[in-house]
């Protein structure tokens, strides 16, 4: 019996089994960097709510917040999946851990010390800022020479994310020269812009690529639709975000005309969205867990286009907070949801598991989407916000940090099948 016991016997978690793949590696430190923004953004809205305890500010929270969540541990993700799949859609050789080890720490490192630096000094959140500008600026120059040297004809998405990255090291840059000067608007724009111009349109070509293919993999009644007018419709739609924000900027977002054709057009775009949900076999995929969890993802890019028209008119309502609405539906609800389901797909998939979300995996998503909910309550219901808030950060920390300690694990132990990776 013992002999058995040992056979069947999780091996021991290894510093050195990260090595074995850029996912380890990568998954591993997003999840670091994503649970301790998690555990110090609840831990500063309890501090608020309770006023039991006010640790000093060298940087006001809202705006470390703002651009740890946008730029932080979402572009560690995109390099695990980046150069696992990367290498596999431009038929390129296999990047290997160590050779992605440097900018992967500059960016862990880096953004660690942002958090730090938001309490003890802003130059220190600067230069935590900066290091990951180097760490990101690092990994896109390596994905761009697999795009150049790659002979595959199709090479669209992978171009696309590739300028999406590029543009990515220049909102991080300037977050990090906003931190640097304390000049926070830069930081406010380094986050906005990061989000719509850099991380959003990540989302949306992977997932112009990979929800067909998925879909169709799984449940072959449905077809692997996804021309390219989809995905520049879908980067426009993205981009006109960004031009709000610019607009926002310059002061003319407020004038009637300019708030018109806001409220037309994000209102059009989410319900497309909405309708391409369904197009994709929204419905049919609530049959397979791993699936819904993509499909549901996604939905709130939708939710969060139609919501960014509703809070236009209520802002000319009087009622200018509800900016929150839309930037929350797509924080929490559409990059949140879709990085929970496809970091769980890859996990899966390459520890040599089986591709589905099991109990706990199933659960997690639940609690996310509870997080995202509360959220979006507290911004209605100003009189409870301050403690809907907490709930709100807790969910999000029990989401997160539940999946960090679960998949964390795997990252660390060799896959179950013996293969290598």
């Amino acid at each position: 019996m013992s002999l058995d016991r040992t056979a069947t016997a999780p091996a021991p978690w290894r510093w050195q089994t990260l090595m074995a793949a850029p996912h380890r590696l990568a998954f591993f430190s997003a999840a670091v960097v994503m649970s301790a923004a998690a555990l110090w953004w609840a831990h500063e809205l309890v501090g608020r709510a309770t006023g039991w305890f006010a640790p000093s500010a060298a940087v006001p929270n809202t705006f470390v917040h703002a651009l740890v969540m946008s730029l932080g541990f979402m572009p560690l993700f995109f390099c695990g999946f980046l150069f696992t799949a990367g290498p596999k859609w431009l038929q390129m050789p296999e990047v290997t851990a160590p050779q992605v080890r440097g900018p992967v720490t500059a960016l862990t490192v880096g953004w660690l010390a942002v958090l730090a630096g938001g309490h003890l000094h802003h130059l220190l959140a600067a230069a935590g800022a900066l290091a990951a500008t180097v760490g990101w600026s690092l990994l896109t120059w390596r994905f761009w020479a697999l795009v150049r040297r790659s002979k595959v004809r199709d090479r669209v998405h992978a171009k696309v994310i590739a300028v999406a990255s590029s543009l990515g090291a220049g909102w991080m840059l300037l977050g990090a020269l906003g931190l640097g000067s304390m000049h926070l608007e830069w930081v406010r724009w380094a986050a906005l812009a990061g989000l719509w111009l850099f991380i959003a349109p990540v989302y949306v070509t992977v997932a112009h690529r990979m929800i067909p293919f998925f879909t169709a993999s799984a449940l072959p009644v449905l077809d692997a639709w996804r021309p390219f007018w989809l995905l520049w419709s879908l980067l426009a739609a993205l981009g006109l975000q960004g031009l709000w924000l610019v607009l926002d900027t310059l002061g003319w977002s407020t004038t009637p005309g300019v708030a018109s054709v806001r409220v037309l057009t994000s209102a059009l775009t989410g319900l497309g969205v909405l309708a391409l949900a369904i197009r994709w076999g929204l419905v049919q995929s609530l049959k397979v867990r791993l699936l819904a969890m993509l499909h549901l993802g996604f939905v709130w890019l939708g939710v969060a286009l139609c919501l960014d028209a509703l809070a236009v008119v209520l802002h000319f309502a009087g009622q200018p907070a509800v900016v929150l609405l839309p930037l929350h539906a797509l924080t929490m609800g559409f990059l949140g949801s879709v990085l929970i389901a496809m970091a769980t797909r890859v996990s899966c998939g390459h520890g040599g598991r089986t591709l589905a979300a099991d109990d706990l995996a199933w659960a997690l998503f639940w609690v996310l989407q509870g997080a995202v909910l509360l959220r979006l309550v507290a911004v209605v219901w100003t009189e409870g916000a301050p403690w809907v808030l907490v709930a709100a950060s807790v969910a999000w920390l029990a989401a997160v940090g539940g999946w960090s300690v679960r998949y964390g694990r795997w990252f660390g132990r060799p896959r179950l099948d013996g293969r290598p990776g």
